[in-house]
């Protein structure tokens, strides 16, 4: 038995308005968990749709399989370059903070990753699209709170 994440992040304008979808599916019973932000990028909600998904899990019992069509996300943590860019102190790299609650969480589960074509009729993938799209387009929307305000600090200088 393995629980499946499957994810996907959508970003209108990169930065713009964005939001996040994750499909979680174990012995049948499916969850699905979206949301919606102001003002952040696809990167980081294609990464805080992993990082959702993996929080709202009760156990750590059974191995998690993670499906994504982020490149970013994948290659990042199965070529191991985010423990990497932890031990340089994520000199240089963006998304610092959803990296660091992603290494929070990491040890806790037995991941398996794979990368999915996105728009190429992966069901789960579509699905979890039409979450991320559908968060991004919503009325209430969050504030990325890091995103927004490392933006607002650049602009000192």
């Amino acid at each position: 038995m393995i629980i499946e994440i499957f994810t996907d992040g959508a970003a209108k304008g990169n930065p713009g308005r964005g939001g996040y979808g994750a499909l979680l599916r174990f012995n049948g019973v499916v969850k699905e968990l979206s949301e919606g932000f102001r003002m952040t990028t696809n990167n980081r909600m294609e990464l805080l749709a992993v990082i959702v998904a993996l929080e709202s899990l009760k156990t750590n019992q059974y191995p998690v399989h993670i499906y994504s069509d982020s490149k970013y996300v994948i290659d990042s943590i199965a070529k191991k370059w985010v423990f990497n860019w932890q031990k340089t102190g994520f000199k240089g790299k963006k998304n610092q903070d959803l990296w660091l609650r992603y290494l929070a969480v990491h040890p806790k589960f037995n991941l398996v990753l794979h990368w999915v074509k996105g728009h190429a009729g992966h069901i789960e993938n579509e699905r979890c699209d039409v979450l991320a799209v559908n968060a991004a387009n919503g009325n209430n929307l969050q504030i990325d709170e890091v995103f927004e305000k490392s933006k607002d600090d650049s602009s000192l200088f």
